[in-house]
């Protein structure tokens, strides 16, 4: 049995799903499996047996000799895992580094608005460039601008935003998808750390998954 079990929506479209799956399997971090599919009359029941909040993800732990913790929020359950394997690197060593990575991170936890709602995850979607409003334009120059800071001055050891994979990237991989979705022809530095994530192994099987899910939702043009 395995130690986590982590619980999350459809990868056609749970972007906060994505985030510690993402981490986890490219971390090597053994985890159980257990989707709860969205958008069904039995949705909010089911959640409700897992989640104390009615959302994915949610991480369950049971440690040996342990009556177990869950862990929700998706933030929340990358700073459990950093705790939990501090040689995995999640955050930067370094703490310049690492306290531009946490604000990258909390900036994308609680911000973007407009790009999320404009530019929703939608695995399913042909590509093919959407002009976002003003409100949301701005916010993805800001995205880009963030990347840029990360990648010029920590980025130098690899191909992801401090080099190696962190938590920061984890939080941005459902934004990788918009970009790549929705964003048309993307400036050089921004389609290449785009490339770098979908080239990710874990990110391709994410991608393969939810292309096999049976379900009709969301459809193509959502």
């Amino acid at each position: 049995m395995a130690e986590f079990t982590l619980y999350i929506g459809n990868k056609c479209f749970s972007s906060w799903s994505l985030r510690p799956w993402l981490a986890m399997r490219h971390l090597e971090i053994p985890f159980e499996e257990r989707l709860v599919r969205l958008r069904t009359p039995e949705t909010a029941a089911n959640l409700a047996k897992v989640s104390p909040t009615g959302q994915v993800p949610v991480l369950a732990h049971k440690p040996l000799n342990q009556n177990g913790r869950i862990i929700w929020e998706t933030l929340a359950i990358l700073e459990y895992l950093a705790d939990l394997y501090p040689e995995k690197n999640l955050w930067p060593a370094d703490i310049g580094a690492r306290a531009l990575a946490r604000s990258a991170a909390t900036e994308m936890h609680s911000g973007f608005r407009e790009v999320r709602y404009g530019w929703p995850m939608n695995l399913r979607r042909p590509k093919g460039h959407k002009p976002l409003d003003a409100e949301g334009e701005s916010q993805r120059a800001r995205i880009e601008a963030l990347w840029r800071e990360c990648r010029e001055k920590y980025g130098q050891g690899g191909p992801f935003l401090f080099g190696h994979f962190t938590a920061a990237d984890a939080m941005y991989a459902p934004v990788v998808t918009r970009f790549e979705t929705y964003g048309g022809t993307l400036a050089a530095d921004t389609r290449a750390y785009v490339d770098a994530m979908l080239s990710m192994p874990a990110m391709r099987e994410w991608y393969a998954e939810a292309a096999r899910e049976p379900w009709p939702e969301p459809g193509p043009d959502e």
